[in-house]
C-alpha cells in the first residue's frame, strides 16, 4: 500500500528546525504538487536549487515532516529555473506512481497543506492563525482558539457470502474501478456500527462476524481507513443506494476481477480474498 515505504522509515514527529540545502520543498496550488522529473522519474526541488530565484527562502517555509534524514518542507509562489525538468501534476498521480516513499511523502504532504490552508484565519474571531513552534497546531493570539490537524475515519468493508465477494461501483465519479463498500463514520458511533450502516444504506444488506483487517492513511481524502471482512447476515439480494453506488454485484472467488494496482486498502483486501487469503 501507499504508505509501505520500508526500509525508508516516516518520522511525523514534530520537530521544526531550519531547512538545509538538501531539503526538499513540496509546493501545492489546489490539488496539483510542483515535481521536478528527472529520468522520468518523480522527485521534488531541494532548497540549493532555487534558492537563487527565491529570495528568503530559507526562512518562508513550514516543517512538514521527515523520511529518513530527509526534511520536507511546505512553500507557496516557488520561481524555478527556466529549461529545468518541472511540471505542476494533479495529486492523483501518486495513486499509480510507483515512487515509493517519494509519492507518500507528496500525497502526505497534500494533507497538511490542505489543512494549513483551511486555517488560515480563527474560525471564532477571524484573527490570523499563528504557527506553533512547539507542536503542529495554530492557534488564535487574540481569543486563544488551538486547533490541530484532524483526520476523518471511515471504513473499507468486505462483504463476503461463502466465496463470493460483493464489489460495486461509485455513481457519479471519475473513478469507475470496481471497490468494496466504503463511508465515513458519524458523530456518535464506534467504528462496528459504521460498518453495518453503510452496508444497509449502500447495498441493503444485514452483516456479521466483523473481523477487523488492517487500517491505511488515505490522504487524497483526509482520511483514515479502518478495513474489515465482514459475513453476510441473511438474504443476499440488493437493494442499491442509487445515489452512492452506480451498481453492485456479487463475484465468484475465481472470478473476481483484478483490482486496480493504485496502492489502495481496497486492491488489497480484494487481491487477498481473490488469493484465498481470506
Amino acid at each position: 500500500m501507499i504508505q509501505d515505504i520500508a526500509p525508508h522509515v516516516y518520522h511525523n514527529e514534530y520537530r521544526p528546525m531550519p531547512p538545509s540545502p538538501d531539503s526538499y520543498i513540496l509546493c501545492y496550488h489546489e490539488k496539483q504538487i510542483l515535481i521536478k522529473w528527472v529520468n522520468k522519474e518523480i522527485t521534488y526541488p531541494t532548497f540549493a536549487e532555487l534558492e537563487k530565484e527565491n529570495e528568503g527562502i530559507y526562512e518562508n517555509c513550514q516543517y512538514l515532516f521527515s523520511i529518513d534524514d530527509e526534511r520536507y518542507y511546505l512553500m507557496e509562489h516557488l520561481v524555478w529555473p527556466k529549461g529545468q525538468n518541472y511540471t505542476f501534476e494533479n495529486i492523483e498521480i501518486f495513486r499509480t506512481s510507483q515512487s515509493g516513499h517519494l509519492a507518500f511523502a507528496g500525497v502526505t504532504g497534500s494533507q497538511l497543506y490542505r489543512w494549513y490552508q483551511d486555517h488560515l484565519f480563527c474560525g471564532h474571531c477571524q484573527e490570523p492563525m499563528v504557527h506553533s513552534d512547539k507542536e503542529r497546531m495554530v492557534y488564535c493570539p487574540k481569543c486563544g482558539r488551538m486547533e490541530y490537524p484532524k483526520l476523518c475515519p471511515a471504513v473499507i468493508v468486505a462483504v463476503t457470502h461463502g466465496d463470493r465477494l460483493l464489489l460495486s461501483k461509485y455513481a457519479g465519479r471519475g473513478h469507475t474501478n470496481y471497490a468494496l463498500i466504503a463511508g465515513f463514520a458519524e458523530i456518535g458511533e464506534t467504528i462496528e456500527e459504521t460498518v453495518k450502516r453503510e452496508v444497509m444504506e449502500e447495498v441493503g444488506l444485514k452483516v456479521k462476524n466483523l473481523r477487523y483487517y488492517k487500517s491505511q492513511p488515505w490522504s487524497f481524502t483526509d482520511t483514515l481507513l479502518f478495513g474489515f471482512y465482514v459475513d453476510l447476515d441473511g438474504e443476499e439480494d440488493i437493494t442499491l443506494d442509487r445515489e452512492e453506488l452506480a451498481l453492485a454485484q456479487w463475484f465468484d472467488r475465481d472470478k473476481l476481477p483484478e483490482p486496480a494496482a493504485n496502492g489502495s486498502l481496497t486492491s488489497e483486501m480484494i487481491t487477498m480474498f481473490r488469493n484465498g487469503e481470506r
